[in-house]
């Protein structure tokens, strides 16, 4: 791990070390190694998946030397998978590489028992009945899938499973979890023993804000029937309640206090999104059931009980203007409740685990303490078959989308892509080509029709960013189908 460490430094940074074993653990399988697809593998080679397996029954032309990276002159007249294969090696040596020599729409048909193997399936340029029996294949093995298609100057990426679940998905904006209208007895003694209009100057002005929010959050409640701001109006004169508090222009904390007093009237308990989730179905656990919603079964009881209408505490602590002791005293407080409430809550998952027959001991400590300082942050992402997409529109969505002036070209584009779809299936070629010979009247226009690497490259990027966030279960995966407007350099993600 210490060679990992030091190969993949910056992303360790972003996924840390679960994440990044998560990658090294994972067996991609790629479809087709046009741009596309060797743009999506070199990004993920680049990062340390544990194994790749392409498959592609083309020899190497010239003309795709002109749009694939992986390939030079020497390639030419070879398996396109094993010249694309060694490139990518040559990348990174810590990842398995191996190819298969054959057409992806026929090892779909001829073995899909195939594709179990894989964490994860990316599929490009395959056309429309391939990627519905693909689909079907992988959501009953449940390995992951996710089609890629560029097509000239535009091109889409679908995701597409039964379920994927998130812990850690990072969101960019969320309050701290201080509690500050919520504080529980431990926080309030602590608050209770410091006197705001201490003399000491220097001890009035490191006071860490959390105690003076939470100390006139109460003295304002108790003039106000037992009510927080509320109103903007009550939110002013709260900040002016601060502000006459202040001794000197120059006390940081007091001026920390008056940009976080907002904070005081969040809305106590959960969301509505996490409401959403421990009232899930699948939150009513049987032997069969993922580890995560078994923890979703023991969040839900914790919450009812112990919790008090509370997911358990994060646990962390903001930097703040304080004193060194204060600062320390107050972190511990936060750091024990956090401690007591995944306590709580392990005891809640082992006792589920017993009744639904499983082993006790089967979800770690260290996972059940990821989820409970992560509670309030959990995601989870289901997706339509592909076939119904196809089949069975929406046309809700569909009718929303085409009125829309910023969706309706993206709509445009993905009607065309899957008409030109349709159209090779039907006909075994692209339109505006007979008998092999493009009509003269389009023959300008056949780069449009191929994959130009900006737009490869770009989809790939897409796509191979899908990839990490499935793989690592960390950040939300986009859920619908991105498409991109290469003409006007824009892109929508469309829910159909």
């Amino acid at each position: 791990m210490v060679e990992s460490k030091t190969k993949y430094d910056r992303q360790l940074r972003i996924w840390g070390e679960q994440g990044q074993a998560a990658l090294e653990q994972a067996c991609i399988c790629l479809l087709g190694c046009g741009p596309t697809g060797s743009e999506t593998l070199k990004n993920l080679v680049l990062g340390g998946v544990g194994s790749i397996t392409i498959v592609d029954g083309s020899k190497v032309v010239e003309d795709d030397l002109g749009n694939n990276f992986m390939l030079d002159e020497s390639s030419v007249g070879k398996s396109k998978a094993k010249s694309v294969c060694f490139f990518l090696q040559e990348l990174n040596d810590a990842v398995k590489a191996k190819f298969v020599e054959e057409s992806p729409e026929a090892l779909i048909e001829r073995h899909p028992s195939f594709f179990s193997q894989f964490t994860l399936v990316i599929a490009t340029q395959l056309v429309e009945p391939s990627v519905l029996k693909l689909d079907i294949i992988c959501r009953q093995a449940n390995v992951m899938l996710i089609c890629a298609r560029s097509y000239g100057l535009t091109g889409l990426v679908r995701i597409s499973l039964k379920e994927h679940t998130v812990i850690d998905s990072k969101p960019d904006h969320f309050l701290d979890d201080l509690r500050l209208n919520n504080p529980w007895p431990e926080l309030k003694r602590f608050v209770e023993s410091i006197d705001l209009n201490s003399t000491d100057p220097v001890v009035h002005k490191h006071t860490p804000y959390v105690v003076i929010l939470v100390k006139l959050a109460d003295e304002w409640a108790n003039s106000h029937g037992g009510c927080l701001p509320s109103t903007r109006e009550e939110k002013k004169k709260f900040k002016d309640l601060l502000k006459g508090r202040m001794i000197a222009i120059d006390e940081d904390n007091y001026n920390e206090a008056i940009e976080a007093s907002f904070k005081i009237s969040a809305s106590p308990g959960i969301s509505p999104a996490l409401h959403r989730i421990i009232n899930d179905s699948s939150a009513e656990v049987d032997s069969t059931s993922s580890d995560f919603w078994v923890m979703v079964a023991a969040l839900k009881e914790f919450i009812a009980n112990e919790g008090g209408g509370e997911a358990p505490l994060e646990g962390s602590l903001p930097d703040m203007t304080s004193l060194t002791e204060y600062y320390v005293n107050l972190q511990k407080i936060y750091q024990a409740k956090a401690e007591t409430d995944v306590l709580a809550v392990e005891q809640r998952v082992r006792n589920i685990l017993k009744r639904i027959g499983r082993e006790p001991g089967a979800i770690s400590k260290s996972n059940i303490k990821s989820f409970c300082r992560n509670a309030r942050k959990l995601s989870v992402c289901r997706y339509r078959p592909i076939e119904d997409e196809f089949n069975s529109p929406m046309p809700a969505e569909l009718q929303k989308y085409l009125i829309d002036e910023d969706y309706s070209i993206a709509v445009g584009f993905y009607i065309l892509l899957r008409a030109v779809d349709r159209f090779a299936a039907n006909y075994n070629r692209i339109p505006g080509v007979y008998d092999g010979v493009m009509d003269e009247d389009i023959s300008c226009l056949k780069t449009i029709a191929v994959e130009l690497h900006a737009v490869a490259a770009f989809i790939g990027g897409i796509a191979s960013q899908e990839v990490i966030k499935l793989i690592t279960k960390q950040f939300v995966p986009m859920s619908g189908t991105f498409i991109f407007n290469g003409i006007d350099h824009k892109s929508q993600l469309l829910a159909l």
